[in-house]
């Protein structure tokens, strides 16, 4: 109760400070200094490489696409050390998937210590509020949040941080984008029409804010009836095609539709912990594999 009570009562505090520096800086014009360019983005502190899974609208499993791709980062390579922070503040679902809900320790640089659970380092505002307690936050006080979760964890060494955006285009995305150095963005979509629009916003959006965009994950893309065999495409068909070729973009991997993978985020074992060997979890660690060569190979044009 400690670190949450501390945890509000800063947020509130920096909330009622930007809100009075905003309004200060609006009155003596200082829009125009602010247009001159991004702010200076700082990486976060023993963190290698940030990866963050963002869709255009919610119920697309956004959530545990970059559960299991944390998860299949870890596989792919053991000696790697991997973090993810649900940065979802009013809709937190990472201490369900992963099945952590605690109270963080403070170590002695004051800094908040990432739960951990299944080999992944793990925040999210949920360990910070009561289970049922609803989030009723202003944007700017929501910010100061995210702030908090990004910088005042513990999260090195790190290897790599996945982080679950919360859908949509809005404040949260743009501060994340604009604060802190991102490797890449990857965008997940169901076939559907009216999600491929705004899968594509989303990708547009890392694009003018200059983040890389990795590629597209198709979710939810076929069901295979475990009876006779029959495929059936729910949410359409190859719809997700016409985006990566408009868009010049790579589909890294086509999720199926599949109880087990939506169970077992429900019940805090993911799929890639209960059965890391079956056809989907193979998908996942695939999908994880290419996230890794595309990484790696940024590294290697650089230098």
């Amino acid at each position: 109760m400690k670190v949450q009570k501390t945890f509000l009562k800063l947020a509130e505090r920096a909330f009622t400070y930007s809100y009075k520096l905003a309004f200060i800086r609006h009155v003596n014009g200082q829009q125009q200094h602010m247009s001159r360019g991004l702010p200076k983005k700082f990486p976060i502190a023993g963190v290698e490489n940030v990866i963050v899974v963002a869709s255009g609208k919610g119920g697309v499993g956004k959530s545990t696409t970059a559960v299991n791709l944390a998860l299949g980062l870890a596989a792919n390579d053991e000696s790697k050390t991997v973090g993810i922070l649900d940065a979802d503040v009013y809709g937190p679902s990472l201490p369900t998937m992963m099945n952590v809900n605690a109270e963080p320790e403070l170590n002695k640089q004051n800094l908040m210590i990432p739960l951990q659970n299944y080999g992944l380092k793990c925040m999210s505002m949920g360990f910070l509020v009561e289970e049922n307690a609803p989030i009723v936050w202003r944007g700017m006080m929501v910010m100061s949040a995210l702030q908090k979760l990004l910088r005042q964890v513990a999260w090195g060494p790190l290897d790599y941080l996945v982080i679950d955006m919360p859908p949509g285009t809005g404040d949260t995305q743009l501060s994340i984008s604009q604060n802190i150095p991102i490797n890449g963005a990857l965008i997940v979509s169901t076939p559907q029409d009216i999600a491929l629009l705004d899968a594509r916003k989303g990708a547009e959006m890392f694009r003018k804010v200059d983040v890389p965009v990795l590629g597209l994950i198709q979710n939810m893309s076929i069901y295979t009836c475990p009876n006779c065999g029959h495929q059936e495409h729910i949410f359409g068909k190859d719809g997700i095609d016409k985006i990566a070729k408009a868009m010049k973009l790579d589909i890294l991997g086509d999720i199926p539709l599949n109880k087990h993978i939506r169970e077992g985020c429900d019940m805090g074992k993911p799929i890639l912990v209960t059965d890391p060997n079956c056809p989907e979890s193979l998908v996942y660690k695939d999908i994880a594999r290419k996230v890794m060569e595309i990484l790696k190979n940024q590294k290697n044009q650089i230098t």
